[in-house]
Parts: C-alpha cells; structure tokens; sequence
C-alpha cells in the first residue's frame, strides 16, 4: 500500500478523521480525539505508524522484516509498516483496522457507544 491508499483506508472507517498535530508534514488518522495512525506527508520515511496489542506487535515482528517497533513511539504498543515492504496489502489494512479498534476500546463507554449502533 501507498501512502494515498493506508490515507483512504483509515479515512473511510466509521468517524474516522485526519489532522495535523505535529506540523504541517505529519499526518494523524484519529477517531475519538485519539491516534490510530500517523506518517509523515514530506516523504522522508517510507513508513507509518500503528497502535497494536503488545502481544500481536510481537508476532507481527517475527512474521515480517517490513513491521519493527514503533519509530518515534512507545515501541511496546506501536509498530512501524513499510509502504512496500513484505507485508501484504491486504494484511496491512487489518492491521489498520486493529489500531482502530485499539483505540476504540479505550475510549470512555459512552464514546464507545457510537460506534455500536
């Protein structure tokens, strides 16, 4: 996946939105005020950013060379995947849909409860 693409993937989840917090160069994808995803739009890293449950990021690590610890983050609950590393696409949008979801189950119960219906 493309920048572009890992863009509209995480964009077209339920309440999904797109900031700049950290500049004009370092795009977020949140939902609930929350990360879910980040990457730079200066095209100086070929990587982005997701949260994942500790236990999988490991398993994730082993499986593919394209997946380490999250670069600029808390590498115990962030990951960085390569645009056009080994991980398949298809892969890769589940492992956005899990950081999604990550950040939704932490999210206070009433928050949560919008995105049930």
């Amino acid at each position: 996946m493309n920048i572009e693409e890992v863009r509209e993937y995480g964009l077209s989840l339920p309440y999904a939105t797109e900031r700049l917090p950290f500049g004009p160069y370092t795009l977020s994808l949140e939902t609930g005020g929350r990360i879910f995803c980040l990457m730079t739009l200066a095209g100086e890293w070929d990587f982005y950013n997701l949260k994942v449950d500790p236990a999988y990021s490991e398993e994730l690590r082993e499986r593919y060379s394209g997946i380490r610890p999250g670069y600029h983050m808390n590498k115990r609950h962030w990951i960085s995947v390569d645009f056009y590393g080994d991980v398949p696409d298809d892969v890769q949008r589940q492992l956005i849909l899990h950081s999604y979801q990550q950040v939704i189950a932490k999210l206070p119960r009433k928050m949560r409860e919008q995105y049930e219906r």
